[in-house]
């Protein structure tokens, strides 16, 4: 493995941090392998990929805490981890904190959502009070175990109660203690300069690209130049892999073969590189029973 940089030291760095969106180790890989540093475990990904479903709310903490334990061991990444609402109230939210830490969490995301939430480019969701979520918030810092640890407060407040209200949210939670805001789903470049104005030079930001969703598209060096911190894809890959998979079990459908496909697949060698096959395999060996055998 590569040792990367934490993920408070990328925060504080004049570049933006770009953390793709993943939703297990071999994503992670792919991230990693293509040179990212740090990785976004979607909850909405995981919902996706693992059950089939929308994000509204179905994935439970241990179902992420798992899926997160399999990419630390997998890889280096520095990795924020979706914990939706904290899966509960302020005690929920300290046991998941722990847990997530403990599973190789470098950042955790908090939400002000009711539950069970929902997708934040959806419609109908509904908030939390302000105050109980500073309860959760501060419930977050007094469990973690390693300051490095970064707590990122998330607001739905735009979709709910209007701007200035998510606004006035973002500021309680950032007097609560949250180490970055992310203000969700704001819906257009006027809204994310104001956010950046006001918030940007006391915490580092967090901006969410969404393809379809509320947010204007804008690509990282655009967001470095507004003064987000960090940029996060969560379901970029799982569309590009879904829609990957329809043509190719298009192509088979048809051609009940593999063959027309096989320019856009990785042949088998190619699959074991990207897995690094050989290596495990020669490192298994040093351990083979014929080298001991002399021994004792």
């Amino acid at each position: 493995m590569t040792h990367h940089p934490t993920l408070r030291h990328q925060l504080q760095a004049k570049d933006i941090t770009v953390a793709p969106g993943i939703f297990d180790a071999f994503g992670a890989t792919l991230v990693e392998q293509a040179g990212f540093h740090s990785t976004y475990l979607s909850g909405a990904s995981v919902a996706y990929t693992r059950f089939g479903r929308p994000d509204i709310g179905l994935v439970g903490m241990s179902e992420v805490a798992d899926t997160l334990s399999i990419i630390s061991e997998r890889t280096d990444l520095r990795i924020v981890v979706d914990a939706d609402t904290g899966f509960g109230n302020a005690l929920n939210v300290m046991r998941t904190v722990r847990v997530f830490e403990s599973s190789g969490a470098a950042g955790i995301q908090l939400e002000d959502q009711t539950l069970p939430k929902r997708c934040g480019h959806l419609a109908g969701k509904t908030l939390v009070s302000a105050a109980e979520m500073v309860g959760k918030i501060k419930a977050a810092l007094d469990a973690r175990q390693n300051e490095e640890t970064v707590i990122i407060a998330r607001t739905d407040g735009i979709a709910v109660e209007g701007f200035d209200a998510a606004l006035d949210r973002a500021e309680d939670y950032l007097e609560a203690g949250a180490d970055m805001l992310f203000v969700e789903a704001p819906q257009s470049l006027q809204q994310m300069q104001t956010i950046v104005q006001r918030f940007g030079d006391r915490v580092p930001l967090m901006a969410n690209m969404v393809e379809g969703g509320k947010t204007p598209q804008k690509s990282a060096l655009e967001l470095n130049e507004l003064g987000y911190s960090l940029v996060i894809f969560p379901g970029g890959m799982v569309r590009a892999i879904a829609k990957t998979m329809q043509a190719y079990l298009s192509s088979l459908k048809t051609h009940g073969s593999n063959m027309p496909f096989k320019d856009n697949m990785l042949d088998f060698d190619g699959l074991n590189a990207v897995l690094g096959t050989d290596d495990m395999l020669a490192n298994g060996a040093r351990y083979d029973a014929v080298n001991f055998e002399d021994e004792g």
